[in-house]
């Protein structure tokens, strides 16, 4: 896919600029592709022997894959060239991957190198990876959009709907440090009604001063650090909505790099009666050793070797979650509204369909002998409300990752988790 139209070729042209003269690498922001969406014979001969330039891992490397088979939006944050982040129209303005260190940086985000280079369609749902994608709930229950009416609540009948799946979104405007996507749509939910809706999706880089400002912490320079918002609308363009026929929510997942040592940390506010409203059987009951709570913070294992999902409800829910793998501290921090309603996404038939989860978590692991990767996700859901024709859901999304002192991470992680680094590691701990 070709991001500007012709008119546009200018604009495309300073983009590249930018890019050449800022970063050191040849990071174009409008490629040159076949009319099926992948790079030229001559454009991908020309990024396979760029890629070779940088190590597996890097953020060079992951965006010089991900430009020789799809086109890609690259931001970096007003402040800092080396903080970057890439996007990709074609997988729903996703995005990719990022860092908090140039082409030569880690790379955060987790990407299905396999599915994304065979360019073809899975059954059920295509995990082309990605640490920032949008979905929409709920997922499972009478309400549900990816199970046709009738049709029972099992694997073998659900579907990614393709809007959220295999459909690319357009782009409506590119900036140094944002872009903003657009995509109209028509759902209907397992009881058969109708949704028509415009999706409008605008991805930005954020600055030091804006970390700052949302997390009320202050990085010395001896920490690196990438941070990104999503915000993403919802616009009824159909008929009203009614709660008692289902109501839509924003869904936004994170993929992100599992290792052994990493640990997910989810803030959560005990009731008056001590208890939270944590739910840890999606997949069965979670081991002891895997999941722990302790005062007001839920540690969960991300190491990719177990299936298991967690989630919390919106009143016991902070506006903040995170992890750590023993060198990146990333947190992760969306809206939530304690009284709001939230749609629930098992696979059933719900008593209290919007009693569900604003908070998710899940850690990848075998299911019958396959594995889809090597991930663990961090989620958040907006609440559902009845909208009229016209009106609006907004939900905003962050993801920040800090790497250096482990001094500085330590204060950053307690000021905004609540424990420090050692709690954190040790969190799993009897």
């Amino acid at each position: 896919m070709f991001y500007m139209r012709s008119s546009n070729l200018k604009t495309c042209k300073i983009l590249v600029l930018l890019a050449v003269t800022t970063t050191g690498l040849f990071i174009m922001a409008c490629d040159s592709k076949k009319p099926d969406g992948r790079a030229s014979d001559s454009l991908a001969q020309t990024q396979d022997s760029v890629r070779s330039r940088f190590k597996k891992g890097s953020f060079g490397y992951d965006l010089d894959f991900l430009k020789a088979h799809k086109s890609a939006i690259t931001l970096t944050a007003p402040d800092n060239e080396a903080a970057q982040i890439v996007v990709v129209a074609a997988f729903q303005g996703r995005v990719m991957t990022s860092t908090a260190g140039g082409p030569t940086g880690a790379s955060y985000g987790w990407l299905n190198y396999k599915l994304i280079e065979s360019g073809e369609n899975q059954p059920h749902m295509n995990a082309f990876g990605g640490e920032e994608r949008l979905w929409l709930a709920p997922e499972g229950g009478q309400f549900s959009v990816y199970f046709k009416p009738g049709e029972p609540f099992d694997f073998a009948h659900w579907q990614t709907p393709a809007l959220i799946d295999t459909e690319p979104f357009d782009v409506k405007e590119v900036l140094k440090s944002s872009v903003i996507f657009t995509k109209k749509a028509g759902l209907n939910n397992h009881s058969g009604t109708r949704f028509d809706f415009e999706i409008t999706r605008t991805i930005k880089a954020l600055g030091r001063d804006e970390v700052r400002t949302f997390l009320k912490v202050k990085p010395g320079k001896d920490v690196k650090l990438v941070a990104f918002e999503s915000k993403s609308e919802l616009k009824n363009t159909g008929a009203d909505w009614q709660k008692d026929r289902g109501l839509l929510a924003i869904w936004n997942l994170g993929m992100f790099n599992a290792s052994q040592n990493t640990t997910i940390v989810v803030p959560v506010k005990p009731d008056a009666n001590g208890k939270v409203g944590l739910t840890d059987d999606y997949f069965g009951k979670i081991p002891t050793d895997r999941l722990k709570t302790k005062a007001f913070v839920v540690y969960f294992k991300g190491d990719a070797n177990a299936r298991g999902k967690i989630g919390v409800a919106p009143a016991s829910a902070k506006s903040v979650a995170g992890s750590y793998d023993g060198r990146v501290l990333t947190i992760v921090q969306f809206d939530v509204n304690p009284q709001g309603d939230y749609l629930k996404s098992t696979w059933e038939r719900h008593k209290n369909p919007y009693k569900g989860d604003v908070l998710n978590s899940y850690n990848d692991g075998s299911n019958e002998g396959k594995q889809m990767g090597r991930f663990y996700e961090l989620e958040s859901t907006s609440e559902a409300r009845a909208l009229k024709k016209g009106e609006r859901l907004i939900h905003h999304h962050r993801t920040f990752h800090f790497e250096g002192d482990k001094i500085q991470l330590h204060a950053i992680a307690e000021a905004v988790l609540g424990v420090g680094l050692s709690e954190i590691e040790d969190g799993l701990k009897e």
